[in-house]
């Protein structure tokens, strides 16, 4: 997990843990809990936190998680770095820890409708294929770096190489940063967490601000 306080006054903390390791999920928490913020937003969409609230964090027994071979590969490749679970474990404690607070937590990526727009608009069919091809082949042959941090980014950049992949990342980054300045109380203390392969982006867009880009959503 990688963090940084987002200048001018450090106010709101930036997180990053890897998706799927346990061991993200101490540091992650840890850092919440020093920050003290009055409001957590979350690099997941609407939909998705719900799920995460009913079917994680209130119920009783966790559902059996069904994955896809590219998910699988990502899971295998992670499991040399020590235990991993699905979904996100670390937004997982995040949104367990908000509730038990209680500290509001705001889902700030594109709604489902929202980002299969998103999607229609970036990826086209030539770049549909290609990131189809490029997650096979990471998926039969996943990166082999030397820690779950260089795994995180290494597989990014070989499944959303292409200008249309990329676009789309920067498509839902430019909304969340839109959405945490909506949902953000005026000059309290406040933190983002994101999944470790967008950290640099977000820690841009929440310094600098969005730019003024047509056509995001």
């Amino acid at each position: 997990m990688i963090s940084a306080r987002i200048p001018p006054d450090g106010s709101v903390l930036l997180l990053a843990p890897v998706r799927g390791p346990t061991a993200e999920v101490a540091p992650t928490i840890a850092a919440l809990a020093a920050h003290a913020p009055v409001l957590v937003g979350l690099g997941l969409s609407g939909e998705e936190m719900r799920g995460l609230v009913d079917y994680f964090v209130l119920a009783e027994a966790e559902p059996i998680v069904p994955l896809s071979p590219n998910e699988t590969s990502e899971v295998r490749g992670l499991c040399r770095f020590g235990e991993v679970r699905v979904p996100n474990p670390a937004f997982v404690e995040v949104l367990r820890w908000g509730r038990d607070r209680p500290i509001p937590v705001a889902a700030l990526d594109p709604s489902d409708e929202e980002a299969a727009h998103l999607f229609a608009e970036h990826i086209g069919y030539v770049e549909l294929v290609r990131r189809t091809v490029r997650e096979r082949r990471v998926s039969r042959k996943p990166p082999a770096p030397s820690s779950a941090d260089e795994f995180a980014l290494e597989w990014d950049d070989t499944v959303a190489r292409g200008r249309g992949s990329r676009a789309l990342a920067g498509a839902r980054d430019r909304h969340l940063a839109r959405e945490f300045a909506r949902v953000r109380p005026a000059g309290e203390r406040a933190a983002v967490v994101v999944d470790r392969e967008r950290f640099d982006a977000v820690r841009t867009l929440l310094t600098d601000g969005v730019p003024p880009v047509m056509g995001d959503e």
